[in-house]
């Protein structure tokens, strides 16, 4: 594993809540945070940050990845915890921030969504299913 390692939607809710310093990016696409919704972190009194690893519609990978995570304000020192849909691209976007010089960069496995169930529904694990805030449209 070449970044910080894995962590639930739970683990990392407790480090936002409890570290100051603990940022959230989202890598999923402008349509999953348009349509599907976003974590809520103001109670936290933070904001998500937003950077797709990989653009909309083509699904090509992000190449200003980094420098768009840079851009945002995200401290290299900062523990870090990447989010997509079901805990995949979040793995890559997590490696690249550590190649990157985030020493201190996360999976949040099972994403926001997590995976499919036995009909193909996302309700088995992942952000909302654990109760989490999250807000949508």
């Amino acid at each position: 594993m070449s970044y910080a390692g894995d962590v639930t939607p739970e683990q990392a809710w407790t480090v936002l809540r409890d570290e100051p310093g603990a940022v959230l990016v989202d890598v999923r696409t402008r349509a999953e945070w348009s349509y599907v919704g976003l974590p809520d972190l103001a109670d936290l009194g933070k904001e998500v940050v937003l950077v797709e690893w990989q653009t909309y519609p083509d699904g090509a990978v992000n190449g200003r990845f980094v420098a768009e995570l840079e851009a945002a304000g995200v401290p290299k020192d900062a523990p870090v915890y990447f989010l997509c849909r079901s805990g995949v691209r979040s793995v890559a976007a997590a490696e690249a921030a550590t190649r990157g010089g985030w020493v201190r960069s996360h999976n949040v496995v099972e994403g926001f969504e997590g995976p499919h169930d036995e009909q193909r529904h996302r309700s088995v694990s992942g952000w909302k299913v654990a109760g989490l805030p999250w807000v949508q449209g």
